[in-house]
């Protein structure tokens, strides 16, 4: 779910019978990761981080996926951009974002469909908002894809996007989010189980789209959302991946979601039982610089549904205007809702803070361990120290559960 914006705190037939923002929960295992111990199990919590089998209710983004982005007009409002200038918002950055994220394991190949199709009501009729009332999502959606049927082949597509006319006077870019259908809408012999629904202004917020996207590939908010919606949403991770907020400074998604993914192999992930050494290669990589061997991710277990996460940062690729390089430390539940915290940073300098100027959440924007440095986290007695770094900027550090 798009989250509020840190600068501002705040033809054919369709049938659809009933729909959730809670998606899919519980779906046929797929694709049996090889993970050892330290593979947590897969659970009924909505975009549950349990990675032992993957939800085939999601399609998996280990290989080129297509995606059509159509665009909506409304008859209270003339756009006053073009959907080619609308397009450029967000392609080729996402799909480049991608492909640095997954190290050319995964291909998003995007196709507008340009020009405006026109909705048949107002878009004040449909009252859009972040929590929008069900039945008048249930007539945009309905709406939308009756008036695309004619002109879109949607059996070619793996994503839909469907994006507003952001000047609209009823459109509300806080409403942006991935709508789950519990029954699917068909469309040319094909089931559209998700549609991503996207209201921003013009520009957008950076990468919210490619935040959208990992909710297609059953990926959680990790932002831990105030039970009465308001406070500070960004106090689990920070700028530490795209899935916490679309502002992040470092918005490589995390090594555990890599995993989760298929972006990282067996051999890249390092389940440790006992006192190790290790290296870690930087978990961030430039375009075209491929699935560089090496260590990228460690893994503690600490419980039946938990553990601890180690893995290093440094500025290149999507995490280039990081405000901290190091070794980031952090704790994955896999039985945590989407938007409940089921990853929270371990700080390894909690009396600081660093680039009020420009991190989301300031205090973790400093949260990783430097050259030298050790941190020990009480809670699941394992000791992280980092010793020095090579010659090849990788990062050597002694874990001790």
């Amino acid at each position: 779910m798009h989250r509020p914006s840190l600068r501002s705190t705040a033809a054919g037939v369709f049938s659809l019978v009933a729909f959730a923002a809670t998606g899919l929960v519980a779906g046929p295992a797929a694709g049996e990761p090889s993970a050892g111990p330290c593979a947590l199990p897969r659970t009924d919590a909505h975009h549950s981080l349990g990675l032992d089998t993957w939800n085939a209710a999601y399609p998996r983004p280990d290989r080129t996926l297509d995606a059509v982005m159509l665009f909506l007009s409304f008859p209270d409002a003339a756009p006053l951009h073009g959907t080619r200038t609308i397009a450029a918002d967000y392609f080729p950055d996402t799909a480049d974002f991608f492909e640095r994220a997954s190290y050319g394991r995964f291909t998003l190949r995007a196709e507008p469909r340009h020009g405006w199709l026109r909705m048949p009501r107002p878009s004040t009729a449909y009252a859009i908002q972040r929590d929008w009332a069900p039945d008048r999502r249930a007539a945009y959606l309905r709406d939308a894809l009756a008036v695309a049927d004619p002109v879109v082949d949607f059996s070619r597509y793996d994503i839909v996007y469907l994006v507003a006319d952001p000047d609209a006077p009823g459109v509300d870019s806080d409403a942006t989010k991935v709508v789950n259908l519990r029954t699917p809408l068909r469309a040319d012999g094909r089931d559209i189980d998700r549609v991503v629904t996207l209201f921003e202004r013009h520009p957008p917020d950076r990468n919210v789209l490619a935040h959208e996207t990992g909710h297609v590939f059953d990926l959680p908010d990790l932002y831990n959302r105030p039970v009465d919606g308001k406070g500070d949403w960004d106090t689990h991770v920070g700028d530490w991946d795209v899935m916490g907020s679309q502002f992040a400074l470092a918005p490589e998604p995390f090594g555990w979601h890599k995993w989760k993914l298929g972006w990282l192999d067996e051999h890249q992930v390092r389940c440790v039982r006992r006192s190790e050494t290790l290296t870690l290669q930087p978990l961030a990589a430039e375009s075209g610089e491929g699935a560089v061997p090496g260590t990228r991710l460690a893994v503690v277990r600490t419980g039946p549904g938990t553990v601890l996460a180690v893995e290093a940062r440094g500025a290149a690729g999507n995490d280039r205007a990081t405000c901290a390089e190091g070794v980031l430390v952090y704790r994955v539940r896999g039985g945590t809702e989407s938007g409940a915290g089921p990853v929270e940073v371990v700080d390894a300098h909690p009396l600081t803070e660093a680039c009020r100027d420009r991190s989301v959440y300031p205090p973790l924007a400093d949260a990783p361990l430097a050259e030298g440095e050790s941190l020990t986290v009480q809670e699941e007695g394992v000791r992280v120290e980092v010793l020095y770094r090579t010659a090849a900027g990788g990062w050597t550090v002694r874990i001790t559960p």
